[in-house]
């Protein structure tokens, strides 16, 4: 058996309600100059007030960036740059959803190496080390707080750009179900699914024979035993919870399951990556203009089903987690495909892309597009090439998952 592995994880990670207590602690011990980044939602929210004195009781200087956008624009990273480099902040903190803290990753990125976003677009593009990061989420469901990846938006590029580097992991990540108390139901559930798409791309990606210096010359290396485990955790606690995390939104013990299996999703796709879903939702949201969440959960159910041919085995094991019955693989896998299709129908994400709002037309601009996110589509486990990628696409638009496998078996 392939047994190499690997993992990349902050420093630290704290997790669990009230936890956020112990920002102030963690922050001091990096630096005695903190800037944070947030939105303007949750800068009004009285536990800001409180986090924000908790670090000036620590005697910190604090600077606070409380315009951070959604999806990031890269002009938005620039300008808080130039704004806090005055400042020079020893530690950078993000709070809030995905866009907060892959902002801070940004700012941590130009603060100690200077230049542009777009300089360090790719993987590997970042020089040394950054800024310490604290990442502490509001959401559970990007996993940022753990990754190496920050998604910006490009207006000249039409779709979004990552900068991948381990340097980019936060040194440390808070984790406090409490602070998702706010989200409501859409936001629970679009992030909710977009950490169980990591968890199953992760566990389902292609597994690499390993040569020397690998994690060192990719920042998405695909499954192996350790990321496996994560992902299995992931699923196994997404699945049960993120349901009745929607629907009973002051249900705690359900929002600390989805928060910790998010962190889990993060660990396993941080390094194994993710695949055609996460390719194909960059050009989809362009047009689109729907939650990155809402678009990788569209597509899955047509992805792992289309995945079934080439590796069956990851796809059935989902199966057994989930407490399906059967032994065939296949049948297996496609009950797995299925089970996932209900969920995300029950917590409201649409079923097919038509519903998600995709012309019709744009199918064929959006295929090329994808193809072309190659570290995506290079991690799927089963070759996508131009007929497949267009039936593909042509089922998910027409919400036809039998069709599909009939079409490219």
């Amino acid at each position: 058996m392939n047994m190499f592995s690997a993992l990349r994880a902050p420093r630290e990670i704290v997790f669990g309600a009230g936890q956020r207590a112990c920002l102030a602690r963690i922050a001091r011990q990096l630096g005695e100059r903190v800037l944070v980044c947030t939105d303007a939602r949750f800068a009004a929210e009285p536990v800001f007030a409180e986090l924000m004195a908790s670090l000036k009781d620590a005697g910190m200087a604090v600077e606070i960036e409380a315009g951070v956008l959604p999806d990031v624009p890269v002009q938005s990273c620039l300008a808080s740059a130039e704004r806090v480099r005055g400042f020079a902040p020893d530690v950078v903190v993000g709070i809030g959803g995905g866009s907060c803290i892959d902002h801070a990753k940004c700012v941590a990125i130009l603060l100690a190496h200077g230049g542009e976003p777009q300089d360090y677009y790719g993987e590997f593009k970042v020089p040394g080390p950054v800024l310490p990061i604290i990442a502490v989420p509001t959401t559970a469901g990007t996993g940022s707080e753990v990754t190496p990846v920050a998604v910006l938006s490009d207006a000249e590029r039409i779709m979004k750009v990552g900068i991948s580097s381990p340097h980019i992991i936060p040194t440390a990540a808070l984790c406090d179900p409490d602070l998702t108390a706010s989200c409501p139901k859409s936001l629970t559930a679009i992030a909710g699914a977009d950490a169980l798409t990591h968890a199953i791309e992760a566990f389902s990606a292609t597994r690499r024979v390993a040569s020397a210096g690998m994690a060192q010359e990719r920042v998405f290396i695909g499954k192996s035993a350790i990321t496996d485990h994560f992902a299995r955790l992931a699923i196994q606690t997404i699945f049960s919870s993120l349901e009745r995390a929607c629907t009973h939104g002051d249900d705690i013990e359900a929002r600390e399951q989805v928060m910790l299996g998010a962190l889990m999703a993060g660990l396993a796709f941080g390094t194994a990556g993710t695949a055609a879903a996460h390719a194909i939702q960059y050009p989809i949201g362009a047009v689109t203009h729907t939650a990155h969440g809402e678009g990788v959960a569209c597509v899955l159910p047509y992805v792992m089903r289309f995945n079934l041919e080439a590796d069956p085995e990851p796809l059935a094991e989902i199966g057994r987690m989930l407490g399906l019955p059967g032994s065939d693989e296949i049948a297996l896998g496609n009950a797995a495909a299925d089970a996932v299709a209900r969920l995300f129908s029950a917590i409201g994400i649409p079923p097919t892309l038509e519903a998600l709002g995709l012309p019709h037309d744009k199918l064929e601009w959006v295929g090329t597009q994808a193809l072309g996110v190659s570290r995506l589509i290079d991690n799927n486990p089963r070759r996508i090439d131009a007929p497949a990628m267009a039936a593909l696409l042509q089922a998910a638009y027409s919400g036809d998952r039998i069709r599909l496998q009939n079409a490219i078996a």
